[in-house]
Order: structure tokens, then C-alpha cells, then sequence
């Protein structure tokens, strides 16, 4: 099932008795455990609702059998206890010994044979809810996609925030426009939880019938870290090192850590090395970076950066980088020095 199915599905009070819910979107996917706990009703921790990870999971087989005393159903969260991974460790496991051989069975197997055979009946006791960042396929994944409902939250991609983000702003009659979504997005990333802690900023902003635009979004919107690093190096390709070096100071001021914008600069020019690399020996660039669907717009981006440099200029500035960060542990020099010699080095 998609988000949007599932979304739509309990929008209509539609409530399933098993569910398994995975992906790198949490705040849609933590959205949706909310509406089923809505929809649930009233909930007593330890009596009709039950918390379950990864170190009290072997406990769950007995938890949906004990009755909810006083209410009807019981809600069950299972959140990171590991298993939908092949090799589960550090997960008890139940050995079954026969004459001919010995076979393990593991939790995952003994939790999917379970509700194989019980859930007509558990149906009607419970409601389970199944909470991982990654999953695996294995026989507990397989039982559930039959007997109930599996939705990858998987990261959105920009025209599915877009449209999330405008129905936000529509609802308090905010008018956005494609060009500053796009530019809003740029900024501020593709986290929907950081992108609608920002939106909310800039509708009250505006008010009602106001229009979002870029100055609002420069004035009041956080910047990702991986925006501000491309304005940097835009800054360095056009040979403004002054502008360069204040972007790098307004970082510091805003408490960005030194070592977190070494490595992000690093990776930045890493990719642009890479796409180089891969556009002269004709590769494709999405592969080569290993660019999620999400981020499939900063191909652009990148290409028009590395028109700025030569591909001996990347490689030197990456080595550089490398060896600041070397003379940097081993005492040698301070690396905020050492940083703002390379950004006018280059």
C-alpha cells in the first residue's frame, strides 16, 4: 500500500488489525501511527496498549494472547526490535530438536507462524503495528504483506512535497508559487519535518492572503547545511573568496561545528570529482553518486558547479582537505586556520 493509500484509509476511520510500517520519512510515517491511535481510542499503557522493541520482543507472542481486562482490543507497537533483518542478533532463539536433525527457529519464524495460525482470532483482540527504519524480506515481512498491510515511507520525492506543502499553505490561504517552492525546497532540504516547521514559520509570516517569496524565505527560513555548502563553493567557482569566507564565518556564528562543515565540503567536492569522472568516461550520474529519487534535482546543480573547476583543480582541493584534516588531529594546525588557507588557495 502507498502512504497516500494509507493515508486516505484512515482518513475514512479504516482501521487494520496488523501493520508494518518501514522508511526514511518519519515524520509522514509517525504521522500515520498517530491517526491509528486516534482511531483506537482510549489507551491505557500496559493494559490496552503495549510498547514493544528490541529488548522486551520476545515477550510479544504473550501480549497479544493477555486480554486487554476492561476494554475490548488492545493497540500493539513494535518499534525497531529488529525483525525484519536476516540475521537478527542478539535475539534469543527457540532450538527445536528432532532425531534425524536440528533446526533453529528463529523469533521472526516463530512470531509469522503465530499469526498464521491465529489470526482470525487475534483479529478481534488486537490491533498490531509493526515500526522499522529498514526492513529485509523474511517469513514474518511475507506473512504480514498477506495478512495485513505494508507501506514503505520511503523519502518524497520534490513534486510529491511540493503538492503536500501548497495544500498546507491553500488551507490558511497562502498562496507559493512553483519557482519559490522549488527555491524553498533548495533551501531548506527535503526532511518533511523541517520543511513544515519552516512552512508554518513563513504562513504566519505572510497571514492570510499573503504570498510566500524568496526574501521571506531568506529572512526567516533555517538553511540546510548542504544548501549553504553550495552557495560556498558557486562562491569559489566565480573566484569571490570574500563572499566564500563569509559564508564559512556566518556558519561558525550560527554555531555550525568546524568538523561538520570540513566533511560536508569535502563530500561536495567528492561529488563534483565523481560527476566529472563519470560524464568523461560517459557514465551515468545518478548511479555514480548514488542518488535516491528525492534527490534526483541537484543533478543540475552539481554539473553546473563543476564547470567552474578543472578536474586537477577537484582532486588537489580533496587532497588538501584530507591533509587538513590529517595536521588537524595530529595537533598541527588549527582547523579553522587551516580551512580559510584552502578556501583562498582555491
Amino acid at each position: 500500500m502507498t502512504v497516500e493509500d494509507l493515508e486516505r484509509d484512515l482518513k475514512t476511520g479504516n482501521l487494520h488489525s496488523l501493520y508494518l510500517l518501514y522508511g526514511e520519512e518519519e515524520y509522514l510515517l509517525e504521522s500515520c501511527v498517530k491517526k491509528i491511535k486516534k482511531l483506537f481510542g482510549e489507551l491505557v499503557n500496559g493494559i490496552n496498549y503495549i510498547q514493544i522493541d528490541d529488548k522486551n520482543v520476545n515477550s510479544l507472542i504473550d501480549d497479544i494472547q493477555t486480554p486487554a481486562f476492561g476494554y475490548s482490543r488492545k493497540l500493539i507497537i513494535v518499534k525497531e526490535a529488529g525483525l525484519f533483518k536476516k540475521e537478527s542478533k542478539g535475539k534469543k532463539r527457540q532450538e527445536t530438536t528432532t532425531k534425524k536433525n536440528t533446526k533453529t527457529e528463529t523469533m521472526q519464524d516463530k512470531i509469522a507462524k503465530y499469526l498464521k495460525g491465529n489470526f482470525k482470532d487475534m483479529q478481534d483482540a488486537a490491533t498490531i503495528v509493526f515500526i522499522e527504519k529498514e526492513i529485509e524480506n523474511n517469513e514474518l515481512e511475507k506473512t504480514i504483506n498477506e495478512l495485513g498491510i505494508v507501506c514503505n515511507f520511503e523519502k518524497l520525492k520534490p513534486i510529491q512535497i511540493s503538492k503536500r506543502i501548497k495544500a498546507i499553505c491553500s488551507a490558511y490561504k497562502v498562496t507559493i508559487d512553483d519557482k519559490t517552492m522549488q527555491y524553498f525546497i533548495e533551501t531548506c532540504g527535503t526532511s518533511m519535518l523541517v520543511l513544515i516547521n519552516e512552512i508554518r514559520k513563513l504562513i504566519e509570516y505572510v497571514g492570510e492572503n499573503g504570498t510566500i517569496t524568496t526574501k521571506d524565505i531568506d529572512k526567516l527560513s533555517i538553511r540546510e547545511l548542504d544548501s549553504v555548502i553550495f552557495d560556498l563553493t558557486d562562491s569559489l567557482g566565480q573566484k569571490n573568496i570574500d563572499k566564500a569566507l563569509t559564508t564559512l564565518h556566518e556558519l561558525l556564528y550560527n554555531k555550525e561545528p568546524i568538523q561538520k562543515i570540513l566533511v560536508t565540503l569535502y563530500n561536495h567536492f567528492r561529488k563534483l570529482y565523481l560527476i566529472m569522472l563519470a560524464e568523461k568516461y560517459n557514465q551515468n550520474v545518478a548511479e555514480t553518486l548514488n542518488l535516491k529519487p528525492n534527490q534526483m534535482f541537484l543533478i543540475t546543480k552539481y554539473k553546473k558547479q563543476t564547470t567552474y573547476f578543472k578536474e586537477s583543480e577537484l582532486r588537489m582541493i580533496l587532497e588538501e582537505l584530507i591533509d587538513l584534516d590529517y595536521k588537524t588531529k595530529q595537533g598541527l594546525i588549527d582547523i579553522n586556520i587551516g580551512l580559510e588557507a584552502i578556501l583562498c588557495m582555491i
